[in-house]
């Protein structure tokens, strides 16, 4: 009996998944850092935000190997004595954690709005519409500092979960208007066609209608659109960090470790900033890459 992954495999989206050699490296990296960032408190070496464990005496250190051979801080350290690699492997979970739960906030706004636009027609879909073109209007990270900002005037001493729900709103707030389009223009297709109008008919309730007929048929372009969308929300979240309105400093994300590093890049100290720099670039575009395939394999026209 034929188990899930395998007649996955065996689908002509699995088909193209193993003929492709650029999209089963970027899934491999893409998974990696994963499992790296989920089960970070196994696999890093040291708990960089421990405070006891800290040395002030290990601060700056190069990436070397300690004497008999075995590593000690295998990337080096920075300005407080952390233990790079570790840093990384934590940063990269805050990083993602932010971005998936952006893109999915987003996806989720996004696809409601434009699935009622798209179905409902006239006032509603250029109310909408005209809603897009307001937020299409202002820059992503101009608005992610403005929400960002406001949140923490109004909330000074809020804990660090409210200031990670601050800059996930932030990042949500511009990325629904993709997907809102999107969803309203296939949704404008789909609702012309004929097992719409026999759902009509036979007295189909409309929010039905969207919810088990349309939607499913507007979905393929949303996976597509969230796959890429994911690296956006991780780089929108590392540059607001860099900018010092992202996550707070004693939970600090890849955008904050690169922001310190920075500091000691030209005193010598590359390795604070660089190595953050490329578990960044690594998940970028590994997801970039895995979003770039799925559009392929799911547009015929595109193969070859």
């Amino acid at each position: 009996m034929k188990t899930t992954l395998t007649r996955w495999l065996d689908s002509d989206i699995g088909h193209s998944f193993r003929q492709s050699p650029v999209a089963m490296a970027a899934a491999l990296v893409a998974f990696a850092c994963l499992f790296c960032a989920a089960f970070a408190g196994w696999v890093a070496p040291h708990n960089p935000f421990d405070l006891s464990t800290l040395e002030l005496g290990d601060a700056r250190l190069p990436p070397a190997w300690a004497p008999g051979g075995l590593p000690k801080y295998l990337l080096g350290t920075d300005d407080q004595g952390r233990d790079i690699l570790s840093a990384v492997i934590y940063g990269a979970r805050i990083s993602l954690v932010v971005g998936l739960a952006s893109v999915l906030l987003s996806m989720l706004a996004g696809v409601t709005l434009g699935l009622i636009a798209g179905f409902r027609g006239g006032w509603v879909d250029t109310l909408l519409m005209r809603l897009c073109d307001v937020m299409l209007s202002f820059p992503a990270i101009l608005i992610a500092l403005l929400i960002a900002g406001v949140g923490r005037a109004l909330f000074p001493n809020a804990q660090e979960s409210l200031a990670f729900g601050v800059l996930i709103l932030s990042i949500s707030l511009t990325g629904w208007v993709q997907y809102a389009r999107t969803v309203r223009g296939s949704t404008l297709v789909e609702r012309h066609k004929e097992y719409v109008q026999a759902a009509r008919i036979i007295g189909v309730a409309p929010w039905r209608i969207m919810v088990r007929h349309v939607l499913p048929n507007v979905l393929g372009p949303v996976m597509i659109l969230a796959t890429i969308q994911v690296a956006t929300a991780i780089i929108t979240e590392a540059t607001l960090s860099f900018l010092g309105v992202g996550a707070p400093p004693t939970s600090p994300s890849l955008g904050t470790l690169i922001r310190v590093g920075n500091d000691y890049l030209f005193s010598g100290e590359w390795w604070i900033t660089v190595f953050p720099g490329l578990m960044l670039v690594l998940i970028a575009l590994s997801v970039n890459l895995l979003g770039d395939w799925l559009r392929d394999a799911l547009n015929p026209r595109l193969r070859g």
